[in-house]
């Protein structure tokens, strides 16, 4: 096997990385020193280098590697499966920390994201991810933002070593069910991976409960944990992926739950389908996800929204308005008495203009014109709310209101 240079093991393993879409830096603040001293090189603000984006918008770019594409695992949906044929590579733990510093003082990174495929073994490969946050932190006062994925079946020890050095860490449960995951994964064990993620959250709580005791008490994950889930790769509809979420959610207080629509990949195994899934499927999902953690839906009024012949929610309309159609009967809305939780489900409003509806309203009568002034999709919102000039007698109620507001098919349209 010919020795591969640095540059050539990065073309291989930034793009076997780009299959895990749990990656985001979101969550976490600028770790100081050990020492409690300003300075140190990173920041967690703002071939290989991904796109994420801060709690206020600002895009940041982030290193996302593996350590290694070879893998003892032969999970049916992975492209670096033990007997898929794709080029191999291995970094050392001094060639990622290197390629870290480097980037970062080329202002081409702001932080690090690395997974692995599992090499030897899980404790193994634990112990080299962890060497490289160790090195980063410890050796080079690194102070950026750095995601390490955590592989469940290794000793805990390891993952809390991890979680002192990481900012966030995540375990991927790869698919909705268990049916599936035993199909296509079948040394992969969803119980463990449920023990490990909860055993992340207690740790995590911990660390919070040290710090607000403890002025000096080490920092643990400040960014907590994710997952992803594998859409499309199995027979799990949305109402079985959603469930799925939001019982994570509930049960191990997870910062996000990351959805990656199946990609045909080479040599696949024949058990997998041959197309993937419509891309937005993936991103009504991610709008579903949105409406369980910020506007207040549970898991079964989202199931709600779905179709009954295909489980799936509808790709033409966003699920917000699918809710809202299928429960008419609680609309039109009085805009001007309407509770804030009320009007976060009326399809067009998102939660900042909520928020400024309701704080234009202790001072005056709102009318459908100061509507439109505080939103951005009034053509939307005119059927579901009634102002102190306007009553949308009918509208409501109409057989082709679903098409009248459903976008073009070349119309992509963003949820609020």
């Amino acid at each position: 096997m010919p020795i591969l240079t640095t540059r050539q093991k990065l073309e291989i393993l930034a793009d076997a990385a780009k299959y895990d879409a749990s990656c985001a830096s979101s969550g976490t603040v600028r770790r100081d020193s050990r020492s409690g001293q300003k300075g140190g090189i990173g920041s967690t603000e703002g071939m290989g280098i991904c796109h994420a984006y801060a709690p206020d918008g600002r895009c940041i770019s982030l290193l996302k590697i593996l350590l290694t594409n070879s893998c003892i695992f032969d999970c049916h949906y992975c492209i670096n499966r033990r007997s898929s044929n794709v080029r191999r590579a291995r970094f050392t733990v001094r060639e990622v920390v290197d390629l870290t510093i480097s980037f970062y003082r080329r202002n081409y990174i702001e932080g690090l994201f690395l997974s692995s495929g599992i090499i030897r073994s899980s404790d193994y490969t634990m112990e080299q991810l962890v060497a490289v946050a160790r090195s980063l932190r410890a050796e080079h006062d690194f102070r950026g933002y750095i995601h390490l994925k955590t592989i469940p079946d290794a000793d805990p020890e390891l993952a809390h070593q991890a979680g002192l050095y990481a900012d966030r860490l995540s375990i991927n449960v790869e698919l909705p069910t268990e049916t599936g995951l035993k199909r296509l994964a079948p040394e992969k064990d969803g119980s463990r991976i449920e023990t490990a993620m909860a055993g992340m959250r207690a740790a995590i709580e911990d660390g919070t409960d040290a710090r607000r005791r403890y002025a000096h008490a080490p920092r643990f994950a400040p960014a907590g944990q994710s997952t992803q889930m594998i859409v499309g790769a199995d027979k799990a509809d949305d109402r079985a992926i959603i469930q799925r979420a939001s019982a994570l959610y509930d049960r191990h207080r997870l910062r996000r739950v990351y959805y990656s629509a199946f990609s045909p990949i080479p040599s696949p195994s024949s058990v997998l389908p041959l197309q993937r899934p419509p891309l937005m499927r993936e991103h009504r999902l991610y709008q579903s996800d949105w409406m369980m953690r910020f506007y207040g839906y549970s898991a079964q009024e989202l199931q709600g929204a779905t179709d009954p012949e295909t489980g799936c929610l509808p790709l033409d309309i966003d699920p917000k308005l699918a809710w809202a159609l299928r429960h008419r009967d609680l609309f039109p809305l009085d805009v001007n008495r309407a509770p804030r939780e009320a009007l976060l489900r009326v399809p067009g409003l998102g939660v900042k203009a909520v928020d400024r509806i309701l704080a234009s309203r202790r001072h005056r009568r709102l009318r459908l014109d100061d509507v439109a002034r505080l939103t951005s999709s009034l053509a939307k919102i005119r059927p579901f709310l009634v102002a102190s000039d306007w009553r949308p007698v009918g509208l409501a109620d109409r057989i082709d209101l679903r098409q009248s507001l459903t976008p073009q098919p070349t119309q992509y349209e963003l949820f609020r």
